[in-house]
């Protein structure tokens, strides 16, 4: 069952504590040695890496770079920007660890650790908890009472969503660990609106359909459920792969506050019973669930439909929207990277666009984040390895991953992307997008982000590395020796700042 599949993926992400899978064998002197982590630069476009600090390993207050505890265990992190320009970001611990923060008052140049949002959820009757599992963060656009911009960390428990919200810019959070109506869930996002709205995705294990469930007080009560897949589009309710939530909350935009539902699915229904039944599960039909009514009802439009045997069922499918209500759906088929865009509410479509390019020849995992009209950056792990017909979970130990950063400018009007690799080499060979089904190295888990601010329209980027590094901005946490490099003892999250080059605000 797809269900179960995902829903043990969920359980296994405990491995920033414990080391969990089989893991790659680097190349013979491919090893990274002891050396600084350089900005990547192209044409201009700049970017300065390093990693942060987490829980237990550092207390709350450490700002990075520039502190000699600079380490975390985390990895599958998330990031936003509020309208001041200030970055928030979140990444796993797994479930039970519970999940790391961070907040940059400085453009990203250097992120402080935040009290841990969801680890007094240990205190509550929950089942599962604490959170720390499938982590996602989400800012107000408007300010509340007290003159801040809301933050809110939703985690994983399973037996429900635990939703974090803090009212003073991340000095504390509130904890509502019923977050999810439907309880027993997998894979949640989160996305807000106005002062005080704030809605919650998930896969409900039940069914697995997407559930929508939306906040009107902060997070601290759910009482509205929608469902994204629509009564036209049942066969997708037990085979799809959902993505991302998004909330267009732009004054400028024509369609501001309409809520868009990203995921992939089968074609049909007879699809489903294959997939169901004896797999393969080929998520072929890419979609926008859109809701017009604040989240009680959506309706689900086609972006792209790929040719039988084509999947972009590979974490995640993702949808952003630009300050003109511009809507773009990001997709990668294994291999590479598309985006289609929709100028109309999601109601029609145009693409698919490729965007990866050059030494990116093979590009998994993409994320994006739109700024002014037309503007639009993507994200995404990529390696100048390319093999037709063998997926990523199976590329060789010489396969070289990188983050890269493209934007597109005009990508509304015919605009091309420029690709800039953004980091050091972060994991040698198999990467898995499977969960524990596959048998390649997970170490870089099922997603990352990217944020850009409004007010200096750069790019920050969290991304999961499993590389030994020893510098005074990557030192390396206990555990990771040089002999572990490329294994779960290393992983972390790191942070690439965009330094140089063109915002897209």
């Amino acid at each position: 069952m797809v269900a179960s599949t995902r829903w043990c993926r969920s359980l296994c992400t405990l491995a920033a504590v414990v080391a969990l899978v089989a893991v790659s064998v680097l190349p013979a002197g491919a090893r990274p040695q002891a050396k600084a982590r350089p900005a990547a630069k192209s044409g201009g476009t700049s970017f300065v890496n390093f990693e942060l600090a987490g829980l237990p390993l550092a207390p709350v207050g450490v700002t990075c770079p520039g502190a000699s505890n600079c380490y975390n265990y985390a990895a599958e992190p998330a990031i936003r920007a509020n309208p001041a320009g200030e970055f928030f970001a979140s990444s796993e611990n797994g479930l039970g660890g519970g999940t790391d923060a961070w907040r940059s008052s400085d453009g990203g140049v250097h992120y402080t650790q935040l009290q841990c949002p969801d680890c007094l959820s240990s205190a509550n009757d929950t089942g599962f908890a604490p959170g720390g599992g499938d982590t996602d963060l989400a800012v107000a656009p408007v300010r509340n009472a007290t003159g801040n911009y809301n933050v809110y960390v939703a985690s994983l428990t399973l037996a429900d969503i635990d939703v974090s919200t803090s009212t003073d810019n991340g000095e504390t959070f509130t904890l509502n660990p019923v977050g999810a109506l439907v309880p027993v869930d997998d894979r949640e996002w989160i996305a807000a609106d106005d002062a005080q709205k704030v809605c919650v995705s998930y896969h409900d294990i039940a069914t697995f359909n997407i559930d929508v469930n939306c906040s009107y007080d902060a997070g601290t009560t759910f009482t509205q459920l929608g469902e994204a897949i629509d009564g036209n589009h049942t066969y997708a309710i037990n085979a799809n792969e959902i993505g991302n939530l998004a909330i267009d909350t732009s004054a400028s935009s024509p369609y501001r506050h309409t809520i868009y539902q990203t995921f992939s699915s089968v074609d049909s229904t007879q699809e489903q019973a294959v997939c169901v039944t004896t797999g393969p599960c080929n998520y072929r039909d890419v979609w926008v669930a859109v809701s017009t009514d604040g989240g009680k009802t959506f309706t689900d439009h086609l972006v792209h439909q790929g040719p039988a045997g084509t999947s972009y069922g590979h974490q995640f499918v993702n949808v952003s929207v630009d300050r003109a209500g511009n809507v773009y759906s990001v997709y990668s088929d294994d291999h590479n990277v598309y985006y289609s865009y929709s100028a109309n509410q999601g109601n029609t479509w145009h693409g698919p666009f490729k965007v990866n390019s050059g030494s990116a020849a093979t590009a998994i995992m993409p994320w994006s984040v739109a700024g002014a009209a037309g503007k639009l950056d993507i994200v995404y792990y990529g390696t100048s390895y390319y093999q037709s017909g063998t997926a990523p979970d199976n590329y060789p130990s010489s396969a070289a991953w990188h983050v890269y950063f493209a934007q597109n400018l005009k990508a509304t009007s015919g605009g091309s992307f420029k690709q800039v690799q953004a980091s050091p080499v972060n994991h040698y060979g198999g990467v898995c997008e499977s969960g524990v089904t596959c048998s390649g190295n997970r170490d870089l888990y099922d997603d990352f982000g990217v944020a850009a601010s409004p007010v200096t329209g750069m790019a920050s980027i969290v991304y999961s590395d499993d590389q030994y590094t020893n510098t005074a901005d990557s030192p390396p946490q206990p555990g990771c020796t040089p002999d572990a490099s490329n294994t779960s003892s290393c992983d972390h999250t790191a942070v690439a700042t965009q330094t140089g080059g063109k915002g897209i605000y």
